[in-house]
């Protein structure tokens, strides 16, 4: 098997998954909550660069999800987390990203030691629905938030395993139960087969509000924090046309949140067409002054199918997969320059996380920081 593979399959820190060596794994199987994807830790032979690495579950398909990170290079916003490295064709199927200490979700409730504040749930929310706000401008449904899909760090939340819900399966086949997508926030219309469309992503993110929230992502209503009680409920909407856009999520979701200045997203190099780097502007869609205009993509007749076609040898080009409804309505979806909408940083700053999830980031960080590569053996006369 080559050692590629061997890594991905067994998580064993030396293993090689393309150029990268394995520190360690990022999640935690004992949570009980399922991961799209396997994901991990590494460095580079020469230690200078430490990704993210993402590789498929065994017996997925190794093509839907290539697409699905191909297309996820396309991303904007400071809380996405679009795949940076894809595996060369024909190579084991990978993807990465640059490494931000990071804990998922469910991790993050563990360390906590059970649901997550108020104040961390609503500018979680606000930062998430911003992200899928800016996603849906692209006329991009990210068809795979879930609790696990969410990274906590210092500076905010990443969103991660875009495409998950694609990937498992294609349009017309029943994916409830199916391996690494939470049933919970599996949107029904979803699990029976439907095509993965922006409403979907709302309910998703209902769903993984309330695991923050109360530890479950199928809480009863009464379990719900009254302050999140009808945000959440109207998410989790079986009619899709009933549910909210994520435009006025962010309204909701960040009112009454203290608003604290923070630090600059340690993400890595903006995604492909997301502008010059720095702190996000306001974006004309989200203006607190005022109900948001609609964005561009959540009216379409139809969401995203799988992207196929798209050349993984060189650079992307807004081609197969990306231009299935029309281009976005108008560059002011994505605010000035192409910049994403900010509104959902003033809310992440210094507080918004609990002491003792900061606390584990850093040991985190600093485990990694004094973490060695395995020395490879000497070679044989």
């Amino acid at each position: 098997m080559p050692a590629s593979v061997a890594g991905a399959e067994g998580r064993g820190r030396g293993s090689a998954i393309g150029p990268y060596t394995v520190l360690r794994g990022l999640d935690d199987e004992a949570s009980g909550i399922p991961v799209p994807e396997r994901r991990f830790i590494g460095r580079s032979a020469d230690g200078d660069r430490t990704v993210l690495i993402s590789a498929p579950l065994p017996g997925a398909d190794p093509g839907r999800f290539l697409a699905e990170a191909e297309t996820s290079r396309y991303l904007l916003g400071p809380w996405s987390s679009p795949a940076t490295e894809v595996a060369a064709p024909g190579d084991a199927p990978w993807h990465a990203r640059p490494y931000v200490p990071a804990l998922p979700l469910p991790a993050a409730l563990t360390v906590h030691g059970g649901p997550l504040p108020e104040r961390t749930v609503r500018s979680l929310g606000a930062a998430l629905a911003e992200t899928l706000a800016i996603g849906h401008g692209q006329d991009l449904a990210h068809a795979g938030v879930s609790p696990a899909a969410v990274l906590l760090a210092a500076d905010g939340p990443r969103l991660t395993c875009f495409g998950a819900v694609r990937a498992a399966a294609e349009d017309g086949t029943p994916r409830s139960g199916l391996p690494g997508l939470e049933s919970g926030s599996l949107p029904p219309e979803e699990a029976t087969g439907g095509r993965p469309h922006p409403a979907g992503d709302v309910y998703a993110l209902g769903a993984t509000l309330a695991y923050a929230a109360t530890g479950y992502t199928v809480p009863e209503r009464e379990e719900l924090p009254a302050a999140l009680r009808s945000v959440v409920t109207a998410c989790l909407s079986r009619d899709p046309a009933a549910r909210p856009r994520p435009a006025e999520l962010l309204d909701v979701l960040g009112a009454g949140v203290p608003a604290a200045a923070p630090p600059a997203p340690a993400s890595g190099p903006p995604a492909p067409g997301a502008g010059a780097a720095g702190p996000p502007t306001p974006a004309a869609g989200l203006d607190p002054a005022g109900p948001p205009p609609p964005a561009a993509g959540l009216d379409r007749a139809g969401p995203l199918s799988p992207a196929a076609g798209l050349d993984r040898a060189g650079p992307l080009s807004p081609a197969a997969g990306l231009d299935r409804a029309g281009p976005l309505s108008s560059a002011s979806e994505l605010g000035p320059a192409g910049n994403p909408a900010g509104r959902a940083a003033a809310l992440l700053g210094p507080g918004w996380l609990p002491g003792r999830i900061v606390a584990a980031l850093a040991r985190q960080s600093a485990e990694l920081l004094a973490a060695t590569l395995p020395v490879p053996p000497a070679p044989q006369d």
